[in-house]
């Protein structure tokens, strides 16, 4: 697969040979829930929870006696059918992630990776860098290329001046390539690649 290469000014400068093995599959649906579900159950936090009974500090004196009373049979005030007492089954703090194979999950950023290459919404720069952080004169660059949601990976660092100029840009996320990731790749109408993000991910998935 052939793709040309523009600069953030939108000129043309070059064309690159993308790897068909990580660019040209036809995209699964499935392999790319799995991956995206496994993603957002890992981040919940799971801080969620509530007193149980054995939480509540309440009297544990029995109430009335056993028997003969003609009322339910109740140990302690902590119950949770009594205002106060403990709540029944409530959350408790844990953990949301579950497995997931890593082959399954490289697998998938393949696949999302073609899958933005297919709908043509796949876009090779040769330099993601800035000589001034200014935000104002970055977005009329994103105009020329028709960046209004993006994903932007650049290569092993993102440079100081443009993550300056593209962190107040709504629906413009900036990672460096180690950082690339199938939600975010899915999330955004548009990828753009830094031409050393696709040699580092060539290289990763040799």
């Amino acid at each position: 697969m052939k793709l040309d290469i523009t600069t953030l000014d939108g000129k043309k400068a070059g064309s690159v040979t993308l790897n068909e093995a990580i660019f040209g599959l036809e995209p699964r649906a499935d392999l790319l829930q799995r991956c995206v579900r496994w993603q957002l159950a890992k981040r919940q936090a799971g801080t969620h929870a509530v007193k149980n009974r054995s939480d509540i500090a309440r009297t544990t004196k029995k109430l009335y006696k056993q028997k003969g009373t003609g009322n339910a049979r109740h140990g302690a005030a902590s119950a949770p059918q009594f205002r106060g007492g403990g709540r029944a089954f409530g959350p408790v703090v844990r953990s949301h992630a579950h497995d997931l194979p890593k082959k399954i999950r490289a697998l998938a950023l393949k696949h999302a990776l073609s899958a933005k290459a297919k709908d043509a919404s796949l876009i090779i720069v040769d330099d993601v860098k800035l000589a001034e952080p200014k935000t104002k004169a970055l977005i009329e660059r994103f105009n020329k290329l028709g960046l209004q949601s993006a994903l932007i990976i650049t290569g092993a660092d993102v440079e100081l001046n443009f993550d300056l100029a593209a962190r107040s840009i709504p629906n413009v996320d900036v990672l460096p390539v180690q950082g690339i990731n199938v939600y975010d790749i899915l999330r955004r109408e548009k990828l753009v690649l830094s031409k050393d993000a696709v040699d580092a991910l060539e290289a990763r998935f040799k």
